[in-house]
């Protein structure tokens, strides 16, 4: 037998493809789509109406709910490579839901990469302090705890013998970009609503969807097992110089400036929550090891 041949014969053609599961296949999981070019992709769906729409994109839809395991059955086995964006709960402080897809993914043959999208909230306010991937979590809102809790389950899965799956977790701060709904902030200066003050500002962080696609993309075939990455560009903005500036792009008013007391009054409890944690990313992780180039390094260019 040559011995460019396998012993088993021809393969069918389907196994031949690297086969992408994305669990989650919203914005972002859509801008993933577009970038294969040699994977199949199927799309887990808990809305029958969306499989129409998916299958114009090229994607086969499985409909099915991460909160009922059981419409999951036919998940188990089938891809090369899981993209896993579905969040968690919006209650609780665990995730059912990631504990439900790895449950399943371990029933027949383990994909060989797992890349999770979390969220920079699992670090907890810094201080305005430099923040790698090295700090311990400290996760401060029940939503926060319930994505430290979703990367746990997901790195355990990872390193469980019987998988050796390499798992990569994406640490994702503000997502913006101008052909997203809700993508910039020009809703929020029409509103005017308040930003704090500069004694009292906080840092903050960004990536352009379609940055943070391609870095879904590369840590499917380049992340490291069990390993986390901190997704953001190289802005170095307080949440207030942020606003003016996308209202001088904009030609808009500036938003008010109030202090963190008066904030305490006005605003509600989620707004505040993101007035309350203040870190600048570090991203080198992600450029060294991903090798992602940034097409938009600067949250101006992109809003742009």
């Amino acid at each position: 037998m040559p011995s460019n041949q396998s012993p088993l014969g021809a393969l069918p053609s389907r196994f031949k493809r690297e086969r992408l599961l994305i669990i989650g296949c919203g914005d972002v999981g859509q801008r993933v789509v577009r970038l294969q070019r040699h994977a199949r992709v199927v799309a887990l769906t808990s809305s029958p109406e969306r499989v129409a729409a998916l299958r114009a994109q090229g994607v086969t839809p499985i409909v099915g709910n991460l909160d009922a395991p059981a419409t999951l059955q036919r998940l188990a086995g089938w891809a090369t490579r899981v993209l896993h964006l579905a969040p968690p709960p919006l209650q609780g402080s665990v995730d059912p839901r990631s504990l439900a897809l790895t449950r399943m993914l371990m029933r027949r043959s383990a994909p060989s990469s797992v890349v999770y999208g979390s969220t920079s909230g699992v670090y907890g306010d810094c201080a305005g302090a430099w923040v790698d991937e090295s700090r311990r979590a400290s996760p401060i809102t029940p939503r926060a705890q319930r994505r430290v809790d979703a990367e746990a389950r997901m790195r355990h899965f990872g390193r469980l013998r019987s998988s050796a799956v390499r798992v990569s977790v994406l640490r994702i701060p503000g997502i913006y970009a101008p052909d997203r709904e809700g993508g910039t902030p020009r809703d929020r200066l029409l509103r005017g609503t308040p930003v704090l003050t500069r004694e009292d500002d906080v840092f903050t962080n960004h990536i352009h969807a379609d940055d943070l696609a391609r870095a879904c993309h590369l840590a499917l075939w380049r992340g490291q097992p069990q390993r986390a990455y901190n997704v953001n560009d190289d802005s170095q903005l307080l949440m207030g110089e942020y606003f003016d500036m996308a209202a001088d792009l904009y030609g808009m008013a500036k938003p008010p400036r109030i202090s963190r007391a008066q904030a305490q009054t006005e605003l509600p409890a989620m707004q505040l929550s993101f007035m309350s944690e203040s870190r600048r990313l570090m991203n080198t992780r992600m450029k060294r090891e991903l090798r992602l180039q940034l097409r938009y390094a600067d949250v101006k260019d992109g809003l742009a």
